[in-house]
């Protein structure tokens, strides 16, 4: 049995998050991402006995704590600044693969359950865009806004550009997300007054 290895199962859910990015869901196998992330089948096996939704649920985990990160730390500085972080790290993403991969979250959200039940990794991805929106909806409510456009306006920012990331992807370009850029910044200034 293979020893627990904390970076090698990092290696393995993060790669599991770029095949899911570049392929969607039922496109990614686990043995594809073990050879994605240059890891042994068995260690696989070993670290995710659930099997697929086990792998894909924490990579979805995985991607929404990166994305969270980014966004606390440029939220500090308001949510116009926690905004051109969210569109660049997505633009940052489709331009330098491109235009092959997206958001794991979006993928894993758009797929059709194998089964009537919510599978763990629909639900993980339900609770990273909660996320991510109750970052963006304190940020605007700590600078003026009003709670309830606050939290409309976080909704707003978050499907807007996880919808954009999907047309750069189809169009081959990074034009939507500047255009999206421009109305979500006019959207947040005057939420907040600025």
């Amino acid at each position: 049995m293979p020893k627990t290895n904390p970076e090698a199962r990092e290696r393995i859910v993060a790669g599991a998050a770029d095949m899911i990015s570049r392929r969607g869901l039922s496109a990614t196998s686990i043995r594809e991402t073990a050879k994605h992330a240059k890891a042994p089948l068995g260690s696989t096996y070993h670290y995710f006995p659930e099997g697929k939704q086990q792998l894909a649920t924490e990579a979805v985990r995985y991607t929404g704590e990166w994305v969270a990160r980014g966004l606390r730390k440029e939220l500090e500085k308001g949510p116009a600044a926690g905004l051109r972080e969210f569109l660049a790290l997505w633009r940052k993403i489709v331009v330098d693969t491109d235009f092959r991969a997206g958001c794991p979250v979006l993928a894993v959200a758009i797929e059709e359950p194998p089964t009537d039940e919510i599978p763990p990794a629909l639900a993980a991805a339900a609770e990273v865009f909660d996320q991510w929106e109750s970052l963006l909806a304190d940020s605007l409510r700590a600078h003026g806004a009003e709670p309830d456009q606050a939290a409309q306006l976080a909704t707003l920012v978050v499907s807007s550009v996880e919808g954009t990331v999907a047309m750069c992807r189809a169009k081959r370009s990074a034009e939507p997300l500047d255009r999206v850029a421009a109305q979500l910044q006019g959207l947040i200034d005057h939420a907040i007054g600025a």
